[in-house]
């Protein structure tokens, strides 16, 4: 056995990898995962703020149920939760990723006319919404800051549709 091994050197019949080739093979898997992390990274950062502004509209559709039903936006957590259970509604800024909206109800031209609701996204952008009941359409707001919510009357809410 050890005079076929002898042999086999002598021939040049060795058989495996040598150290370049699978240091070749290292380098391509290095590049790919350099260019797989920055796009894992983009796509996870996105599917964060739409989750954000998912939660949003969720609770706009609890504020318009409950606006159909008494007239009047609300910013009773109770009377929303009852709507859309799967969220939290509070009237601070919302925290950091979990399913906490915020919710403000004011004045336009009649009392309780006005809702500005608001999501944190994980990644930490928040995303702001304005409806002012019979007044076609509704105003997005975003900000990279989410240290106080914006007024009611904030003249910031100027964007058609989620940014």
């Amino acid at each position: 056995m050890l005079q076929k091994l002898i042999e086999r050197r002598r021939n040049g019949n060795e058989e495996g990898f040598t150290l370049i080739e699978l240091m070749v093979v290292v380098l391509i898997i290095a590049i790919l995962i350099a260019i797989a992390i920055p796009t894992f990274l983009g796509a996870r950062e996105r599917a964060q703020n739409r989750s954000a502004q998912s939660n949003v509209r969720n609770a706009l559709t609890a504020e318009k149920t409950s606006y159909t039903d008494t007239q009047t936006y609300s910013a009773t957590s109770a009377t929303l939760t009852a709507i859309e259970p799967s969220l939290t509604y509070v009237t601070a800024v919302p925290a950091k990723g979990p399913h906490e909206v915020y919710t403000a109800v004011g004045q336009t031209t009649v009392a309780g006319d006005t809702v500005v609701l608001g999501a944190q996204s994980a990644s930490g952008k928040c995303y702001w919404l304005r409806d002012v009941a019979g007044n076609p359409g509704t105003k997005w707001n975003s900000s990279t800051s989410c240290a106080a919510a914006p007024a009611v009357n904030d003249a910031n809410f100027t964007l058609d549709s989620a940014p």
